[in-house]
């Protein structure tokens, strides 16, 4: 113990020095002589600035696709609008020629042929329904009403809605391109008057609106129908041609004009179409109505824009932070003069406590040695009780039952029974190597590892216990209730020391069931992925389950136990690779459980060379195999 405090003493005092040194040193790095900037600055400046331009690239890259996927969004959420308000204006005016086809002065008119009221009565109509006009037809297809009185008399008979109305029973739609290169959209349907023609009912649908309305955005429109023809266009030119010859046009109209004049392939997504070699954003759904299309196409404008303006503020901030990094190495040349005037004093301050601490450390070592030499004095009075506790406790209950043995046996002999009393000799020589295993045992409480291991069938280990805790249990007429499965349940193990355990539940049970009434004991054993041994009482309980299995804890009263019967039963048990725990009963009473694996023939002849052991399943034993 001397000389190791011997050299241990200068130890404080040159790590003392070190930290010094080091200090030192540090300041003399901080403070170089060239008041430039050094090469680890201007490396840091470098790193700064790459990672500057990584985090703008990166922001771009995240915010064009951000507000990418804003702008689909929102354009599909138009297009969808467009296509609802276009389907309702259709579907309210396909309703109007059934109407009209049932009104009785439309039908009074052409059956009379007087068409006086007619138009006026068509006049009427068209500003309830919102319809572009009405025409009424004679069955020669005449025009003998209309709101647009300029149309009277004209002869429509080769007017496709004409031909198409007269020849089915149902409402038609047609679309017509006219001279201006619009569509006229129609809706016609026959009357009948006494069931022969009478004349036919035109309703046309101004669509021609929602192409103004959609003109008024950046967005392009077009309607398509079932032919590819472009029958609905925000672009007048495109109407008749298909979308291919519509994107083909040089002279790009007003909407297309503006949507791609700031348009750039700077976007991360492949453009969906190119219009006079500039990407746009193409969005195309199919309309429930005769084959219908629309597609729609958008700008990239707007995302340009946001994006632009959030990097501008990224870039400003990092031009900021280099700005306080050029600031704060230039404030670095006004502190060095301070730093090196109060150098000195810390330096001698520094002498001054490692010189304090080398004595405060030395008398440390001194008040070491004598706790050393305390605690190994205490260590081996502690094992020196514990020892003398354990072999008290554990040899307690084999002398009780070789007493009550005796006293069979003398009474026996008394009644002239020899060869029962012989049996009970017999057993009190069994008990006698028991209490010889168990002294054996006892060596390796303290110690890791164990003697060697054999095949043990837990079945004949209950049935062991309960045989040595029989007199005790006939005493109190404690009711067992032993449950064993039919076939073997073996273990790896050491037979006295499982009998160990168990005896040690089975007298805590027996303890704890002093306050029952019908005091009862269940012993369960079971097989499956590992082996347990259950043991139940309808006693009174654990009082502290955290504190049970810690040496010299327990409950029972001075005499009847020191406590450390549940703590060397875990013990034996985590050593054979199993666990013991315990728990309260809703109903009262306590569980025991010992759990072990299951006995693996292959690895234990790997473990132990092949060796010869003893079959627990023949139900034979030898009864000193502990020895």
């Amino acid at each position: 113990m001397s000389n190791r405090s011997e050299t241990a003493t200068p130890a404080p005092q040159s790590a003392a020095s070190q930290n010094a040194a080091r200090q030192t040193s540090a300041r003399q790095a901080a403070a170089p002589d060239n008041p430039k900037l050094t090469w680890l600055g201007r490396l840091a400046i470098v790193v700064f600035i790459v990672a500057a331009v990584a985090v703008v690239w990166t922001t771009n890259l995240f915010l064009t696709e951000r507000y990418t996927i804003l702008t689909r969004n929102r354009a599909e959420v138009r297009q969808a609008l467009y296509a609802g308000n276009l389907l309702s204006e259709l579907q309210r005016a396909s309703i109007v020629p059934l109407l009209l086809s049932r009104d009785p002065v439309l039908a009074s008119a052409l059956s009379t042929s007087d068409y006086t009221n007619t138009s006026a009565h068509l006049i009427a109509y068209v500003e309830e329904i919102g319809a572009a006009s009405l025409l009424l037809l004679d069955k020669t297809g005449r025009v003998v009403g209309a709101t647009d009185r300029s149309v009277l008399g004209r002869n429509d008979r080769q007017a496709p809605y004409f031909v198409d109305a007269i020849r089915s029973n149902d409402t038609t739609f047609k679309s017509t391109q006219l001279e201006s290169g619009a569509y006229a959209f129609t809706y016609a349907r026959r009357i009948d008057v006494a069931g022969a023609l009478a004349g036919v009912i035109v309703v046309a649908v101004d669509l021609a609106k929602f192409e103004t309305q959609w003109a008024g955005i950046s967005d392009a429109v077009i309607v398509v129908n079932s032919e590819g023809t472009i029958i609905l266009s925000t672009e007048p030119r495109w109407r008749s041609r298909t979308e291919a010859e519509a994107l083909q046009v040089r002279d790009a109209p007003t909407a297309i004009e503006r949507a791609i004049r700031a348009t750039t392939d700077w976007t991360t997504h492949e453009p969906e179409t190119y219009l006079r070699g500039e990407a746009v954003m193409r969005l195309e759904s199919r309309m429930p109505f005769r084959g219908w299309r629309m597609a729609s196409f958008t700008a990239y404008t707007s995302i340009r824009e946001r994006v632009n303006g959030f990097l501008a503020l990224e870039i400003m901030g990092f031009a900021i932070m280099l700005s306080l990094l050029f600031y704060l190495t230039s404030r670095r040349a006004v502190s060095r003069a301070g730093l090196f005037q109060r150098e000195s004093a810390e330096l001698r301050q520094l002498n001054t406590q490692l010189q304090r601490e080398i004595a405060e450390r030395k008398r440390a070592e001194e008040n070491l040695q004598v706790a050393e030499q305390t605690l190994a004095q205490s260590s081996k009075l502690a094992v020196l009780g514990e020892m003398s506790a354990a072999v008290s406790h554990e040899l307690n209950q084999p002398l009780a039952a070789m007493k009550t043995y005796l006293a069979g046996a003398k009474l026996l002999i008394q009644r002239k029974r020899p060869d029962e009393a012989l049996a009970s000799f017999g057993r009190v020589d069994d008990l006698i190597d028991r209490m010889s295993a168990i002294t054996k045992q006892l060596k390796s409480y303290a110690r890791k590892g164990s003697d060697r291991l054999e095949p043990i069938d837990l079945r004949e280990c209950v049935n062991g216990a309960l045989s040595m805790m029989e007199p005790q249990l006939r005493q109190r007429a404690v009711q067992i209730t032993r449950t064993l499965p039919p076939e073997a349940v073996v273990v790896s193990g050491d037979r006295v020391r499982l009998e160990q355990v168990l005896v040690n539940l089975l007298r805590n049970a027996f303890d704890a069931c002093k306050t029952a009434t019908d005091p009862q004991i269940d012993v369960t054993v079971a097989g499956g992925e590992q082996a347990t041994v259950t043991v139940r009482d309808n006693g009174s309980g654990i009082v502290d389950l955290e504190t049970l299995f810690e040496p010299f804890y327990t409950t029972k009263a001075p005499g009847d136990g020191v406590g450390l019967g549940l703590a060397i039963s875990s013990g034996i048990v985590t050593e054979l690779g199993g666990r013991l725990t315990a728990q309260n009963r809703p109903t009262g009473g306590a569980v025991f459980e010992m759990a072990l694996p299951l006995y693996n023939e292959e690895a234990e002849e790997t473990d132990e060379g092949g060796g010869a052991r003893d079959d627990p399943r023949d139900g034979r034993r030898d009864p000193h195999a502990a020895e």
